[in-house]
C-alpha cells in the first residue's frame, strides 16, 4: 500500500475540462502539463489519472502520457469513481488534483504530505483562503487537497447531495463534526481579491498565457507567480474585475 498517492482527475465528460485539457502549452497539452507539475512532487508515491469511460476519454485519452496508469469508471458519480480507483491502487492517503488545475505548485502538495504525516489523525488537510473557505474553492489554481483514504471511504458512505457526489471532497470538508480537518493558512500574496488563476473563461487563458510567458516553464512557482502579480497591477485590476464578475453565490 502506497502512503501517499496522487491522483489527477479528469473530467472528459464535462465541455469546459475537454476545452482546457486539450489547449497547448510549452509543447504539452494542458492535462500533460499539470500530471508532470504533479509528478514532481517529492513526496507523492505514485501518481495517477482517474477518469469517466466516455466517447470523449477514448478521443482525447492520448494527452495522458503513456508512463501514467489510468484507472477508468463508469458514471459520472466523481465520489464513487475516486472509491473505485482506491480498490486498484491502495494507498493511506490521497492528493487530489483536477486536470486543468494549470498553475498546481508542486512544493505546496508536499506541504500538504508533510503536514498529514505531522498530523496522523487529519483526515482532511488543504489551504485556507482568508474568508475560511477551503482554498480549492477559490479561483487561484495552485492549490491541492490531501485526505485519508478511510475518510473517503466513509464519506461515500454517508453522502447523499447530489453535490457531494459530484465533488469529491465536499462532505468531508463540509462536516467538521465527523471529520478531523486542518487548514493551512494560504499565502498572503496570493490569497488576494485581485488574483485569478484559474482558467474558466477565454480571458483567463490569455492571463495565464502571460504568466507562462513572462516566467517560462521551469520558474511557475507560487512565488514567482506573486512577485511578477505585484509589478503588473493593470492585470491585477483586470483579474480583480474577473474575480468580482464570476464569483460564485
Amino acid at each position: 500500500m502506497l502512503k501517499n498517492l496522487g491522483i489527477v482527475q479528469a473530467c472528459f465528460h464535462l465541455p469546459r475540462f475537454r476545452c482546457n485539457a486539450a489547449r497547448r502549452l510549452g509543447g504539452r497539452s494542458i492535462l500533460e502539463w499539470v500530471i508532470r507539475r504533479v509528478t514532481d512532487s517529492i513526496r507523492l508515491d505514485g501518481v495517477i489519472v482517474v477518469a469517466c469511460e466516455t466517447e470523449d476519454y477514448h478521443a482525447l485519452s492520448h494527452l495522458i502520457p503513456s508512463d501514467v496508469p489510468v484507472c477508468l469508471c463508469e458514471g459520472e458519480d466523481a465520489l464513487a469513481r475516486f472509491c473505485k480507483a482506491l480498490e486498484q491502487y491502495p494507498a493511506e492517503g490521497v492528493v487530489r488534483v483536477r486536470g486543468d488545475n494549470l498553475f498546481i505548485d508542486p512544493g505546496m502538495i508536499d506541504r500538504l504530505a508533510t503536514t498529514a504525516e505531522a498530523h496522523p489523525h487529519c483526515d482532511y488537510v488543504s489551504y485556507c483562503s482568508r474568508d475560511g473557505r477551503p482554498a480549492i474553492l477559490s479561483p487561484v489554481s495552485v492549490y491541492a487537497e490531501w485526505f485519508r483514504a478511510g475518510a473517503l471511504h466513509e464519506a461515500n458512505r454517508l453522502a447523499r447531495d447530489k453535490l457531494d457526489r459530484e465533488h469529491v471532497t465536499r462532505y468531508i470538508y463540509s462536516h467538521p463534526e465527523k471529520f478531523n480537518l486542518r487548514l493551512i493558512p494560504a499565502p498572503a500574496e496570493i490569497d488576494r481579491e485581485d488574483v485569478r488563476l484559474t482558467v474558466d473563461i477565454e480571458e483567463d487563458w490569455d492571463h495565464a498565457l502571460v504568466l507562462f510567458e513572462a516566467l517560462g516553464p521551469e520558474r511557475l512557482d507560487w512565488q514567482r507567480i506573486a512577485s511578477l502579480l505585484d509589478h503588473q497591477p493593470a492585470l491585477r485590476s483586470r483579474m480583480a474585475a474577473l474575480n468580482r464578475a464570476h464569483a460564485h453565490v
